[in-house]
Formats: C-alpha cells, structure tokens, sequence
C-alpha cells in the first residue's frame, strides 16, 4: 500500500473515527492514541482487506476493534462484565461544549446513559450514517440484532431525553 493511500484514508476517515472512539473511551488524548492505532493496523493489514465491504466500513470495524482490545486489555474483568466504556465521569472535555450547542450537549449527555451496546449502534447507523449492513460488519453482529437493538436503543433514548426535558424528534 502506497503512503498516500494511507494518507488518503486518514484525511477522509480520520476525524470520524475519532469521533466514534472518543464517545465510546470519553478520553481524548486515549481517543487519538486509539485512532493513531487503527490506521497503523489498516496499513499493516491491507492485504487482508478483501474489498467485501467500504474502506469506510473495513476502518470502522477495525476502530471498534482496536477500542474493545483496549477495553480488554485495561479493564479485562469490567470488560466481560459488560462494565467497560462507562468508567469516565461522562462529561464532555471544555473545548466539546464550545463546539457543541445545546442540544448536541443534550444528546450527548443522553449517549452516555446508555448501555454500551445501544451506544455503539446508535453512533454508527444514526450518527455516522452507517447502513444496517455496515453496522452489522463493523460489530459483527447479524442485520436482525442491529435492526432489533437499534430499535431499543432509540427507544432508551427517547425516555432519557424526555426525562431529562429535552423533547426531540427521533425517526
């Protein structure tokens, strides 16, 4: 793989997967070391990339990947609890709240309350405009269990924002 592929990549996925890593480990500086090791896992595996799927999704799944390794690896009790990727304060950084307004505050806010699961597929399919068969691919989940936790997490969702006053229209 030539450097400017990797290049490439990283200038249309980069911020993205960023993004995707920090909501899940709340924890920038964690965030960018994460994303720095994806890109270094797709350059180092690219033969592996059997072109079944996006560059977009193949990077998304290993984005996933690598964050649940990390999740493993630090916390491996918590993690086959189900605790991981709830143990930051859940707060957004001074300089999220800048960017964000107030209802993006909101809705972020609400994403911390849920379980890790619901999290994960909301991010991808409504967040990160995902399709169901993507989703699938990057969690290595069926289609019918994205579509079926898709469906109550956004029903979760819902009963956070409104218990916390915000009223939103969600599709």
């Amino acid at each position: 793989m030539e450097q400017q592929e990797l290049n490439d990549w990283f200038n249309d996925y980069g911020e993205s997967i960023l993004t995707y890593i920090l909501l899940m480990v709340r924890d920038y500086q964690q965030a960018e070391d994460l994303t720095q090791e994806t890109f270094l896992k797709a350059y180092r595996r690219k033969q592996q990339f059997k072109q079944q799927s996006s560059v977009k999704t193949w990077l998304f799944s290993i984005a996933h990947n690598v964050t649940i390794d990390h999740f493993r690896k630090k916390h491996p009790l918590k993690h086959y609890l189900g605790l991981t990727m709830e143990e930051k304060d859940g707060k957004p950084l001074p300089e999220q709240i800048i960017e964000m307004n107030e209802e993006s505050e909101e809705l972020y806010k609400a994403l911390q309350q849920l379980k890790p699961s619901y999290r994960q597929v909301i991010l991808l399919r409504k967040l990160k405009e995902f399709s169901t068969a993507e989703t699938a691919q990057v969690l290595n989940w069926s289609e019918s269990k994205v579509k079926m936790t898709l469906r109550r997490a956004l029903i979760e969702l819902k009963t956070v924002l409104t218990r916390g006053g915000v009223i939103h229209e969600i599709k």
